[in-house]
């Protein structure tokens, strides 16, 4: 499938189930973040990452949407000696899911989309379409935790224009502990399992007020392929910190 085509298709997914809905007058959320970091005497690097989140509880509908990015520059010598600039990193991804509450609102159908574009993988880009069962186990006033499981496709294509489309079996976890009014824990995790690759990924966050809307966020974040190139690990870690400004 072509890959322009894909991220577009993807993309109109993450919104169309919602898109009516959201004439209503409902809590939204919308938190950006966005981390940098420069070094420079016997190593120079530039590294940036950015992200766009946001939660959205409607009366049938409870929605959550994310886009990030990662780039990395480092100057290196090359063969001749001489430093050169080059990209070490460069990544960018979305993904969106939607929960319909049943008459228990604890009870949901969801629909997910996710696209994922790693210059540095072992996948010109990685995307999947889920549908299937989302619970809410619990939340009280501190803590919440819910989780979703269904059935998927994968669209995926290796660096070497490979496609490796196949069903799979997607299942997620959140969780989120509010630990003061200025201070919450999250942990999310989740896995997709396929006959070609199971792509699972997982991330755990700190996030403190800072002042007013701006917030710290230090993160810890996994993601595992199960089938890539010789040349490439399976596990790729990332360690972030990032100022954090919520919109609403």
């Amino acid at each position: 499938m072509n890959k322009t085509v894909l991220a577009a298709t993807v993309i109109g997914a993450l919104f169309s189930g919602t898109a009516m809905a959201q004439t209503k007058q409902k809590p939204f959320t919308l938190e950006g973040g966005l981390g940098f970091i420069f070094t420079t005497g016997n190593t120079d690097t530039t590294s940036v990452n950015a992200s766009l989140e946001s939660h959205q509880e409607l009366e049938r509908w409870s929605n959550d949407y994310s886009i990030s990015g990662l780039y990395k520059q480092e100057s290196v010598e090359n063969d001749l000696g001489e430093d050169e600039d080059r990209t070490s990193a460069q990544k960018f991804g979305g993904q969106a899911q939607a929960n319909y509450k049943l008459a228990n609102p604890d009870y949901r159908l969801f629909g997910f989309a996710s696209y994922e574009d790693d210059r540095f993988s072992s996948y010109n880009y990685q995307s999947t379409l889920a549908a299937g069962w989302n619970q809410k186990l619990w939340q009280n006033d501190n803590t919440s935790l819910e989780y979703s499981i269904g059935p998927g496709y994968a669209f995926n294509e290796t660096d070497d224009g490979e496609s490796q489309n196949s069903f799979i079996v997607r299942a997620s976890s959140a969780f989120q502990w509010l630990i003061s009014d200025t201070a919450k824990f999250t942990q999310t995790i989740s896995t997709e399992v396929g006959e070609e690759n199971t792509k699972s990924a997982a991330e755990s966050a700190l996030t403190a007020s800072i002042s007013g809307n701006l917030s710290l966020k230090v993160s810890v974040s996994f993601a595992h392929n199960t089938d890539v190139d010789s040349d490439k690990e399976k596990l790729d870690t990332e360690s972030a910190v990032t100022l954090v400004y919520n919109f609403l």
